[in-house]
């Protein structure tokens, strides 16, 4: 019986493992790369990021978007960063509430133009 444990265990491992690999290789390199920088964008920030009405400081904000992303890319759903943004960053996946962004004494602004801009300068 702990034999037949142990291969079900080990097999199970394999599959999970490939099925990883195979999303991480569904987003493209240089969106990935993209994408990378962006969640490094969001951490170094120092602004506080906004989700279903609680405030977060911006290391928070990067791991709770880090973690939609590697789910959305396990999936296959993230092809290009424009899609991060969109379908990681921009929204609550539970209440469909936008992300706000607010630096400094500056108003707060919604998270998915601030992406967007922070990609843009990216690409220069």
């Amino acid at each position: 019986m702990a034999r037949r444990l142990i291969q079900s265990l080990a097999l199970l491992a394999l599959v999970c493992g490939t099925g990883l690999a195979a999303a991480q290789q569904a987003t493209p390199p240089t969106a990935a790369r993209e994408i990378s920088a962006l969640l490094g964008h969001i951490e170094r920030s120092g602004c506080s990021f906004e989700r279903n009405g609680q405030w977060h400081e911006a290391p928070a904000a990067r791991a709770h978007i880090e973690r939609k992303y590697r789910a959305l890319a396990e999936r296959g759903l993230v092809p290009s960063a424009e899609s991060f943004i969109e379908l990681a960053a921009t929204r609550s996946s539970t209440t469909g509430r936008p992300y706000q962004v607010r630096c400094g004494q500056a108003p707060a602004v919604a998270s998915g133009p601030w992406l967007m801009q922070a990609l843009g300068r990216l690409r220069e």
